[in-house]
């Protein structure tokens, strides 16, 4: 923010943060657990490279209570979730946002963590140990912040009631796709009144049940796609794709591969005309 003194910016970030910890009030009864959840956001905004649950502990000097926000205390994830989204919307609402959906893994030593298993992730770019998570990103010309999230689960976890129990999984999770999950976003979302027009994510999600909740729901969408998937953009056949493209649309436009076309043709297709 240039022309400010820095007294007033610093009081300007003090003011937000003590706006954004009251928001805890909300969510959690007991006055000493709200305070351990402010420090928490404390320690997440401090010095330290890596903010592990140890790390942050150690930075506000209560390990006890600290472990205890996380792990002990009762309060409504997903609660808090859509508390963070209407935070973020306060700022960044567009009509013409964009919802962007993608995953990440969480590199992990042992089995215990939660829907931890040998699985891919571009955090590695490699199979290995990890949690996988589905995010939902919020991005407009004001910014960007992260408004949803899930935690994958590996059909070896849905079908093992007593790994789930043991991880303290909610009762009657079942297993659900990552495509899934990004469709239970969108969903979530649109139900929130969150303004956006547009969709973007990779070939994970591409041609299937996210498109057509698209469609259906009116969102113009950006969507990877793999060389094999095939559909029709009411063009004649564009020559085979090799390796991934991109499928286009909104309301008014069906699906359209950019791979193997000409620049002005791709350009058409992208902005909802599909001459060919």
């Amino acid at each position: 923010m240039s022309g400010v003194a820095i007294e007033d910016l610093l009081e300007l970030w003090s003011a937000e943060l003590r706006k954004a910890k009251a928001k805890l009030g909300w969510l959690i009864d007991h006055p000493s657990v709200v305070a351990s959840a402010a420090a928490f956001l404390d320690t997440l905004l401090g010095p330290e490279r890596r903010k592990t649950g140890w790390m942050r502990a150690e930075a506000v000097g209560d390990r006890w209570r600290q472990q205890a926000v996380l792990g002990r205390s009762h309060w409504d994830a997903d609660a808090l979730r859509d508390v963070v989204r209407d935070y973020a919307l306060e700022t960044l609402a567009e009509g013409d946002a964009v919802l962007v959906i993608d995953e990440t893994g969480f590199l992990k030593q042992g089995k215990a963590s939660c829907g931890v298993g040998r699985q891919y992730t571009g955090s590695a770019g490699k199979i290995t140990n990890c949690q996988v998570g589905v995010f939902a990103a919020y991005v407009s010309t004001r910014g960007h912040a992260f408004i949803d999230r899930h935690l994958y689960l590996p059909k070896d976890w849905t079908g093992d009631p007593k790994r789930l129990a043991a991880a303290h999984a909610p009762e009657g999770v079942k297993f659900a796709t990552k495509p899934h999950m990004a469709v239970e976003m969108v969903e979530r979302a649109i139900g929130a009144g969150v303004p956006f027009a547009w969709v973007a994510a990779d070939s994970v999600y591409g041609v299937g049940e996210v498109e057509i909740a698209l469609r259906r729901a009116g969102k113009g969408y950006v969507l990877g796609v793999a060389g094999s998937a095939q559909f029709n953009s009411g063009c004649p056949p564009a020559p085979e794709p090799k390796g991934h493209g991109f499928t286009t649309g909104a309301m008014w436009n069906w699906p359209t591969s950019t791979r193997g076309v000409s620049s002005g043709a791709a350009r058409r297709r992208r902005s909802g005309h599909a001459a060919c």
